[in-house]
C-alpha cells in the first residue's frame, strides 16, 4: 500500500540516484510527520468556535496545567507560553474581558499580579481540551494500541538522541 510520500520520496530518489545524502528512509519519516502534523494543525483551528482562539487556549492551557497552583505571574505564563510579555499581556486582556480570568494585585507582595482561571475559564479549557483530544485520537486511528506503544518507543528514541 503507497501514500503520497511514498510519490515524493520515488520521485527524489530518482533524481539523486547517485547522490549518497540522500536517505529515502529519513525522507519518507519525516515528511509523513509533517504531513500528520499539518492535518492535526488544520483539525485543531476548525475547533475553534465562539470567538475562542488558539491563543486563547493556550493560554488558558499553560496557566492550567502549570506547576503553580492554579495561579501564576504573567511573566511566568509569557515564559510558559513561550510569548513575550506583551504578547500575553493582550492575551490576557482578552481573556479577562471574555471574564475567563481573573488578574489580583498578591497579597504578599503588591507589585506582583496574579492571574487565576475563573470558573468558566475552566470549563472553556475542559471543552476544548477534550475537542482537541478528539482530534489527535482521529489522527492515530489508523494504529493498534500496540501499534500506538511501539511508534511511541521509535520516537522516545529519536528524541533522546536528539537531547544528547
Amino acid at each position: 500500500m503507497e501514500d503520497s510520500v511514498d510519490q515524493h520520496v520515488a520521485r527524489w530518489a530518482t533524481f539523486w540516484k547517485d547522490e549518497p545524502a540522500f536517505a529515502p528512509e529519513v525522507e519518507g519519516a519525516l515528511v509523513r510527520m509533517k504531513h500528520i502534523q499539518r492535518w492535526i494543525d488544520r483539525a485543531d483551528l476548525s475547533i475553534f468556535t465562539e470567538g475562542f482562539t488558539p491563543q486563547d487556549f493556550k493560554t488558558l492551557h499553560v496557566l492550567m496545567v502549570q506547576p503553580w497552583p492554579t495561579e501564576a505571574t504573567p511573566a511566568q505564563l509569557a515564559e510558559a507560553a513561550n510569548v513575550t510579555r506583551a504578547a500575553m499581556t493582550s492575551r490576557l486582556d482578552r481573556l479577562a474581558e471574555a471574564g475567563l480570568i481573573t488578574r489580583q494585585m498578591d497579597g504578599a507582595d503588591r507589585r506582583r499580579i496574579l492571574v487565576r482561571p475563573t470558573q468558566e475559564g475552566r470549563k472553556m479549557w475542559n471543552k476544548y481540551i477534550f475537542k482537541g483530544m478528539a482530534v489527535d485520537q482521529r489522527a492515530l486511528r489508523g494504529l493498534s494500541v500496540e501499534e500506538l506503544g511501539q511508534l511511541n518507543g521509535l520516537l522516545r528514541k529519536v528524541l533522546l538522541a536528539l537531547e544528547e
